[in-house]
């Protein structure tokens, strides 16, 4: 991969990781229209990187609501920030059963299936659809809902299906209200990020040659420094229920590509 192409994924990955269009279907177009051939697994690899980068990104802007969790769970009482980790902790679950059991069965869909990220997208513009017209409240994450919510995350890690946008549109039909929604489906990903990576490299599948060090790392800086600003202007999106808009968006994208699938292969 050349280093112009890894900033472009880099710059990709970056804005859509917190816009609901699907960062990882946004990869997969990307390294298509690009002719980034590399194996499934490398091409995994790549993703996991990028979205390393977001969760470090995230973790800035969220930096006051991260610290405060910590010392909540340092004063070891059953107090906001105690409960609100636990439920962080319940999202993750069938996400992290996915990675586990379905790890190499999920790479088949992280190696050009251009046709499934078209209708993934269409999926996602319904489930953008559906939340926009929900009805506004001031209901926060529940235990139940935060399980509900870590299910919707679990289907995302398919390319094409927005997490952030299942994640907040799952929250919003759930009756939460919609900056909850956008902070909580924020900060449940950055566990699993982290979690991933140390995974890779204690497994000895995280190895970079010297013709992989660069490419990627100017990838990573270039997801880190766009994910900074997208992750603070979706706040304000979801503040403003802009959500229609993204959904007319992946439905134009999602016909696009299942189109370019079917006729361009040809």
């Amino acid at each position: 991969m050349e280093i112009i192409d890894a900033i472009i994924l880099g710059i990709i990955q970056g804005l859509t990781e917190f816009l609901p269009v699907s960062s990882s279907g946004h990869l997969e177009l990307g390294k298509a229209i690009l002719g980034a051939d590399a194996l499934p697994e490398e091409s995994l690899l790549f993703t996991v990187i990028l979205h390393f980068a977001t969760a470090l990104s995230t973790i800035v802007i969220f930096r006051k609501d991260v610290l405060d969790i910590f010392k909540g769970l340092f004063q070891f009482n059953w107090n906001e920030e105690t409960q609100f980790a636990l439920k962080i902790i319940i999202s993750m679950i069938p996400a992290a059963i996915v990675g586990f059991f379905l790890e190499d069965f999920m790479e088949v869909f992280f190696d050009g299936a251009i046709i499934i990220v078209g209708i993934m997208l269409i999926i996602t513009a319904v489930l953008l659809y559906l939340a926009d017209m929900a009805k506004t409240t001031d209901k926060g994450v529940s235990f139940r809902s935060a399980f509900v919510i870590g299910l919707a995350q679990a289907v995302a890690m398919l390319p094409g299906i927005s997490r952030s946008g299942a994640t907040i549109s799952t929250s919003v039909l759930l009756g939460i209200d919609k900056t909850k929604s956008a902070r909580f489906s924020f900060l449940m990903v950055v566990p699993l990020i982290f979690g991933k990576v140390a995974k890779d490299l204690l497994g000895g599948e995280i190895n970079f040659d010297s013709a992989q060090m660069l490419p990627m790392g100017a990838g990573f800086a270039a997801a880190f420094i766009a994910g900074l600003f997208a992750c603070t202007w979706m706040i304000q999106l979801v503040k403003k229920s802009k959500l229609t808009y993204f959904a007319i968006y992946c439905t134009i994208v999602g016909i696009i590509a299942i189109a370019w699938s079917i006729w361009g292969a040809s």
